[in-house]
């Protein structure tokens, strides 16, 4: 059975973490703060923290932003739902905007429309391995006066107008074992605001800057060494292994030109790293999953239930209408996409979709505006 998805591990991490091992320091050593230093470098930030998953990152970030009830934050439904919990986790709301039907990312054309007084926040994410459009973004929240904070957690080295995902204020990253870099594990928070790292570090270490004076309420956030010597050598593989991603990415769409059904979409300006290949085939979407499997390949789905329709958000009283959200909720599905994929089971992945569209050839329905 070929998987979704599969971690490039080998014995370059064996060694890192044997070595790890044999040191005895095992957490907060010097590791971590290597990790810490090459990521910034590498996406352009003037920090980044290490954390112990991406939604730590996340509820790290709005927490130092001091959201709080009463509060709300703009985001979109169709991401996994830790986007949403991280704003919940301080008791402001969600406000969801809907995407743009070819991208799957934030339509910044209907941000102002959501803008009200108690807004303090803009959350974009970069579904997929795109960068949401950072400037018109950007641009909006600096009118109003608010903060952009990116959910960059499946963009790793993603590219807009020549700078990286992580790059444009705050972000959070997520080094799950699924991730196009993964510790198992992880995440980052990457922001160049100074007042907001300090925090960051004691939050994240239970309010300690030295041991056992407890300066704020803080929590275990923290990354382990172990997890960090990891990241290294994946941080060592990023684009070597992005480049592979984009490579099956071309043989897929050569191979699916034909085909009535949507491609991925990646903006003039902007590079893509494919963290999934996620297309649009309509709405016999769970039928052609099914069919796959039958042939051997696995196909991911993100996201059947969208945050707005998830029910402890309804119980909440938050709703929205997203019809585009719902269309892609619907119809889209992530075909295999890791850089072991062989040419063999690529044959078998284009072989089985193609084979199973022709047994449903309807083309993809245009999502409502």
């Amino acid at each position: 059975m070929i998987p979704p998805a599969r971690p490039d591990l080998g014995p370059e991490e064996e060694a890192a973490v044997v070595e790890v091992l044999r040191s005895g320091m095992i957490a907060g050593g010097r590791k971590v703060a290597e990790f810490e230093a090459r990521w910034a470098e590498f996406c352009g930030a003037k920090h980044a923290l290490a954390m112990s998953n991406g939604t730590t990152a996340l509820m790290s970030i709005f927490a130092g932003l001091a959201l709080g009830p009463g509060d709300e934050v703009i985001t979109v439904a169709h991401t996994f739902n830790a986007t949403v919990s991280s704003i919940l986790y301080t008791g402001a709301s969600p406000v969801f905007v809907d995407i743009e039907p070819d991208t799957y990312l934030m339509d910044a054309g209907r941000i102002e429309a959501a803008i009200t007084p108690r807004t303090r926040a803009v959350c974009p994410v970069s579904l997929f391995g795109v960068v949401a459009d950072m400037d018109a973004i950007q641009a909006i929240a600096d009118r109003h006066g608010l903060a952009v904070v990116e959910d960059a957690c499946q963009a790793h080295g993603a590219m807009y107008r020549g700078r990286r995902a992580g790059s444009f204020g705050y972000a959070a990253f997520s080094l799950y074992g699924t991730k196009n870099m993964t510790t198992g594990e992880g995440g980052f928070v990457n922001t160049n605001d100074d007042r907001l790292a300090e925090w960051i570090k004691l939050y994240r270490n239970q309010g300690m800057a030295q041991r056992y004076h407890h300066d704020i309420l803080g929590y275990n956030f923290r990354m382990t060494d172990i997890a960090a010597a990891i990241g290294l050598v994946q941080l060592d593989k990023l684009e070597r292994n992005t480049a592979r991603r984009q490579a099956i990415a071309k043989r897929y769409e050569d191979a699916f030109a034909d085909l009535p059904v949507k491609l991925p979409v990646c903006p003039e300006g902007r590079t893509h790293v494919y963290h999934q290949y996620t297309i649009s085939v309509g709405p016999d979407r769970d039928t052609i999953v099914d069919e796959m499997r039958e042939a051997g390949v696995m196909c991911g789905v993100y996201y059947p239930i969208p945050c707005h329709k998830a029910p402890y958000v309804l119980e909440l009283g938050i709703e929205a209408d997203l019809p585009v959200t719902d269309a892609a909720a619907a119809t889209s599905m992530s075909l295999p996409m890791y850089p072991g994929l062989t040419e063999a089971e690529q044959d078998q992945v284009i072989a089985s979709l193609r084979a199973s569209v022709g047994r449903h050839a309807v083309v993809a329905a245009e999502p409502r505006s």
